[in-house]
Parts: structure tokens; C-alpha cells; sequence
């Protein structure tokens, strides 16, 4: 009785097991996001890197030399115009205008006696004229030396930001020697550098998108406002500067560092694609994975571009149209079913022109 039981029991293990064995796992199709290659528009060129800076900038010295007695502002210091930056050591210029002073008013009562002497026939007419050329000469001096005292001074001509000092307190100056660099209110420039072999690709007025390096995603207009008329011997490029159009200057810092895209800069407009939809290197060897009308993923070789911070321009291969996986290509194999899903998480069917259904 026992060995028929076990017997049953090791007959039903067997039949179990051979069922078992023709069943085959369920298979899970695999989620994938996709997305559609794209220009962001008057953003399909080269950005060119550059850095913000006042459309009048001015560099401020004193008209004379000496020591630098006092210096009142400093980097980032907002200032007015009239006010008062920095002091030389005046001792010099307030002897000599004393000095002068003292010349003019002596040869002045000189000048005064001559006159009544003259008047008096006690003198010729050619000594009052050169007394009086005297007179005038010393005068002449004395508000000489009494604008010296007052070039001791340094002012501001205008309302800004001191962009930069380049002298301290306790220097010896020279006459014209930069003190400060001054930033005056107004408009703004993005300063970048063209490269010689396509400067004539670009021309004054020619629109430019410009984005901050801290500000991903933010576009501020602008156009191109001045073209240097030589290149830089060293770097064979030519300075350019763009200005920022509307309230877009009041949006940035002086020494911002900005990207800027020439509107226009192509003929053609160039699609890109997200870095992690590219597998492969610039040039022929890239390629990405399409997911067709049947949901089926597809590879499909492309040439791209210089990788960008977080997108690659794609040359060739791809159209507008095209569903593109954008992440986690390494995990497919051709031929694969997928789950399409947009950027919201929402399915993506795919018609046979290859628009979404």
C-alpha cells in the first residue's frame, strides 16, 4: 500500500515537471522614452562664449602725477557723477599756486602804480604795456597752477560701477596712468571673439539669442551691435559685440559669463538630440535606436556634430519626424518591441509617416 502511494506521488512529481517544461515565461516589453530631433529656433549654430560688459566703459587717471594720498571706492562700488574717487598728495600744487599768487598780486600793485604814473606822463606808454603783459602772464600762471591743485582730484564723469582699480593708496602715480576702470549706466554687451575664416558670415545688426552660463534654458535677445575692423594677430579672431536689446541688460551682471547664437548663423537649420540618445563618436560612427510604426526599435546610423552640454547637432540620418529613444539605447537589440512614452509619461503611437497617433 505504501509503495503504491509513492509510486503515485513520484508519477504526479513527473508529470508536473514535464508539464512545466513546455511552458514558456510571459515576456515583458520594455518602456522606452522618445523624443523627436529638434532645433530650438535661431539656436542651430555654434555658441560662442563671451562675457558681459558696459557699452561705455571708461578708464579714469589723474591729469598729473604724484602720490596717491586717498582712494575712496573700490571694485563694485556703485558712484555718481561729480563724486569724489580718490586724492593725490596736493602739497606740491597748493605751494606752487601760493607761489604763483603771490607773483600775480606783486606785479598787479605793480601794474596799479605804473598806471597812475603813466597818467602822470612820469613813465613812457611802452613800460605800462610791458607791466601790464607782466601782470597778465602771472595771472596766466596762477590759474595754471590752481587747475594743477584741482587735478589732484579724481572724479567721476558719469554715474556707474567701478569695474576694476588698479591703483592703491600710498602709489606714485604718473599723469594718465589708470586709477580705475569705470562702467557707466546704460546699455550692456555681450564681448565675444569671431573666427576669421567665417567673419563673413556675420555682419552688424545680424539678431543673436544670448544665454546666461548660470541660467540654462533662459534666452535673452540681442543683436550685433560692433565688428572689429582687424583680427587679433595671436588669436585670428575678431572682437564682436553684442548687444542686449530691451530690459534684457538690467537681467545680468557685469563679467556674466554668456553663450551666444547668431540667428542665422546657417544656412540649414540643424536637428539635435539629447547626449544620451547617441551612441558612438563624432562623425560616421555614431547611431541611435528608432522605434517604427510596429513599436519596434530599429538602429540607425548617423553623423553628428561637437557634443554640446546637453545635446549632440545631428547632421544626418534622422528626420524632424522620427521617434528617437532617448536613454538607456545600450540595453536594445534590433528588432526589440517597446513601449514608447513621451516626456510626460504619456504613450507614443506611432503612425506609419511617423507623427504620433
Amino acid at each position: 500500500m505504501c509503495r503504491g502511494k509513492a509510486a503515485l506521488v513520484v508519477g504526479l512529481l513527473v508529470v508536473l515537471a514535464a508539464c512545466g517544461g513546455t511552458q514558456t515565461p510571459p515576456t515583458s516589453v520594455r518602456t522606452v522614452l522618445v523624443v523627436q530631433p529638434g532645433a530650438a529656433p535661431g539656436m542651430d549654430g555654434a555658441a560662442f562664449a563671451g562675457e558681459v560688459r558696459a557699452q561705455r566703459e571708461a578708464q579714469l587717471s589723474f591729469r598729473v602725477g604724484g602720490n596717491l594720498l586717498r582712494r575712496l571706492v573700490g571694485n563694485g562700488d556703485r558712484v555718481r557723477r561729480g563724486q569724489l574717487l580718490a586724492e593725490l598728495d596736493a602739497g606740491d600744487a597748493q605751494l606752487q599756486m601760493a607761489a604763483a599768487k603771490a607773483d600775480m598780486d606783486r606785479l598787479g600793485g605793480d601794474l596799479a602804480r605804473y598806471r597812475t604814473l603813466q597818467a602822470q606822463q612820469l613813465v613812457s606808454k611802452s613800460a605800462l604795456d610791458a607791466q601790464q603783459a607782466a601782470f597778465v602772464a602771472a595771472h596766466a600762471k596762477y590759474d595754471l597752477m590752481r587747475n594743477q591743485g584741482a587735478y589732484t582730484q579724481l572724479r567721476a564723469p558719469d554715474d556707474g560701477v567701478i569695474a576694476s582699480r588698479q591703483a592703491e593708496a600710498g602709489q606714485v602715480v604718473a599723469a594718465g596712468q589708470p586709477v580705475f576702470v569705470l562702467a557707466g549706466d546704460g546699455g550692456r554687451d555681450v564681448v565675444i571673439n569671431l573666427p576669421e575664416a567665417r567673419i563673413r558670415d556675420f555682419q552688424t545688426g545680424q539678431q543673436a539669442i544670448i544665454e546666461p552660463w548660470n541660467a540654462p534654458g533662459t534666452r535673452l535677445s540681442g543683436h550685433i551691435r560692433e565688428i572689429a575692423a582687424a583680427s587679433d594677430p595671436q588669436t585670428r579672431t575678431y572682437n564682436a559685440k553684442i548687444a542686449l536689446d530691451g530690459d534684457a541688460a538690467t537681467q545680468v551682471e557685469l563679467g556674466q559669463s554668456m553663450r551666444v547664437f547668431i540667428v542665422g548663423d546657417h544656412a540649414q537649420s540643424v536637428l539635435r538630440l539629447p547626449m544620451a540618445a547617441v551612441q558612438g563618436d563624432v562623425g560616421e560612427a555614431a547611431m541611435v535606436w528608432v522605434v517604427d510604426a510596429s513599436g519596434h526599435v530599429r538602429k540607425r546610423a548617423v553623423r553628428v556634430g561637437p557634443f554640446g552640454d546637453d545635446s549632440v547637432p545631428v547632421l544626418a540620418g534622422v528626420q524632424p519626424g522620427d521617434w528617437v529613444v532617448a536613454a538607456g539605447g545600450h540595453l536594445l537589440h534590433e528588432g526589440e518591441a517597446v513601449h514608447a512614452v513621451d516626456r510626460r509619461n504619456r504613450p507614443v503611437a506611432i503612425s506609419n509617416d511617423g507623427k504620433a497617433r
